[in-house]
């Protein structure tokens, strides 16, 4: 399961507005891609829902996560922090194990342990 903080939440309520999208095909996509120092990095996007999404509601949206990304973010919480270096939304994911001076990318636990969560 992929879910929202309150605060995580609100924001994605008001950018899909903004945006005129309808919240019950349209939602956070949450990806995952290689690059970065650590491995990979995380790639969000407000989308449309796709086939073989995984599709995960939590406080009224949706959080979409492509099929490969899956084994990367179950379990991750997605927050939006406001402070003196930026604001943006923030993966809180328990699957990492390392992660880069700026944040932007991650390592996680060989595949054999991630896929057993």
């Amino acid at each position: 399961m992929v879910t929202f903080t309150e605060k995580g939440a609100e924001k994605v309520r008001e950018f899909l507005a903004a945006q005129g999208a309808d919240t019950e095909t349209a939602g956070l996509r949450v990806g995952v891609r290689g690059g970065g120092c650590s491995g990979f990095q995380y790639n969000l996007a407000f989308d449309q829902q796709r086939d073989n999404d995984a599709v995960f509601e939590d406080h009224g949206l949706k959080l979409l996560v492509d099929r490969m990304s899956l084994q990367y973010v179950f379990g991750s919480q997605i927050d939006y922090v406001d402070s003196l270096q930026g604001a943006g939304f923030q993966v809180n994911n328990p699957n990492v194990v390392a992660a880069c001076g700026c944040g932007s990318s991650f390592r996680v636990a060989d595949e054999e342990e991630v896929s057993a969560l």
